[in-house]
């Protein structure tokens, strides 16, 4: 297959699977707001496989914003936040030593702790201080990223060179 074409077709598969697990987790009250936990941001660590990954997660985390109603400043920077921890995950899993996995949850983890509270404090007038907002994003990022995300690396492990080729 083309490159052209693989990053089309993976781009489109990860987007859509993004897209999905938010939408459910949505139905929960779980994937906006003060408190996130969006399943889908498991999916951060695919970067750590391949690159075509990266433009999938930035156009499901798009399509997810879009379909769960927020507010276009924060459906361009959330996307864009999930976008830079994608290619830092990306680059961290080029590190030369052996456990470079551990550290592939890093880039969404900072990325969205980062951003996603200045954007529910200036776009949604949020109440609460900003670095409670970055604990409680954190703390969803980590169970996201951190716990569930590296639980689906270490699957996807076994078989990265027959899924990824």
């Amino acid at each position: 297959m083309k490159a052209k074409t693989k990053t089309v077709v993976y781009g489109a598969i990860i987007a859509a699977m993004y897209t999905v697990l938010t939408v459910f987790v949505s139905a929960f009250g779980l994937a906006n707001g003060a408190i996130q936990v969006r399943i889908s941001e498991a999916l951060t660590i695919l970067p750590y496989f391949t690159p075509y990954a990266i433009l999938g997660l930035f156009a499901g985390c798009l399509i997810s914003n879009i379909i769960t109603g927020c507010v276009i400043w924060d459906t361009i920077f959330g996307s864009i936040a999930t976008l830079i921890g994608a290619v830092i995950t990306y680059y961290l899993g080029r590190l030369p030593f052996k456990n470079s996995k551990w550290l592939a949850p890093l880039g969404p983890i900072a990325a969205n702790t980062a951003i996603i509270p200045i954007i529910l404090s200036k776009v949604y007038g949020a109440k609460e201080a900003i670095w409670f907002l970055c604990v409680t994003i954190g703390i969803g990022e980590v169970l996201s990223c951190g716990v569930l995300g590296m639980i689906l690396l270490v699957s996807l492990e076994k078989h990265a060179d027959r899924i990824f080729k």
